[in-house]
């Protein structure tokens, strides 16, 4: 399979999946000189940011729906519920598969990033504008199956 592409880097450009495949056959056969290393890099770093960012979003979506609940108490709806828990679920899922990916809940920046696009969310979609700007929610009520804020009416 791997004699009749030239040139690996080119592939990645032409056809990803090609090279993909190319590739994984290149590591099984254990013949890392032909191995286009700067796209291979590339690959395994997208792939961590990838993993960051479905705990971001896990984490946008239920400071979205934590915020819907606190703030509007009167359109409180089951479907906000079992997105909270989806969610929490999600990252309990990817932490169990990465642990290494539990430090990132620690990380200020993380965090501040997921709550400003979770608090935008539920301003657009609730139309309050005046949502806390800082979190009002610690990461463990944020992760606690069983927290839901109250009302501040």
């Amino acid at each position: 399979m791997t004699a009749k592409i030239p040139n690996l880097n080119q592939l990645y450009d032409r056809d990803y999946h090609l090279w993909l495949e190319e590739t994984a056959q290149l590591l099984k056969t254990n013949n890392l000189s032909q191995l286009d290393i700067q796209n291979l890099i590339e690959e395994i770093e997208t792939l961590g940011r990838s993993e960051r960012n479905k705990i971001i979003s896990s984490l946008r979506l239920i400071y979205q729906h934590l915020l819907k609940w606190q703030y509007q108490p009167e359109k409180r709806s089951k479907s906000w519920t079992d997105t909270i828990d989806r969610e929490r679920d999600n990252i309990n899922d990817y932490i169990e598969d990465m642990p290494s990916l539990k430090k990132m809940l620690d990380e200020p920046e993380a965090i501040a990033k997921a709550y400003r696009r979770g608090r935008r969310d539920a301003s657009k979609e609730t139309g309050i504008n005046n949502l806390p700007t800082n979190c009002p929610f610690s990461i463990q009520q944020v992760l606690d199956p069983n927290y839901l804020p109250s009302s501040n009416f």
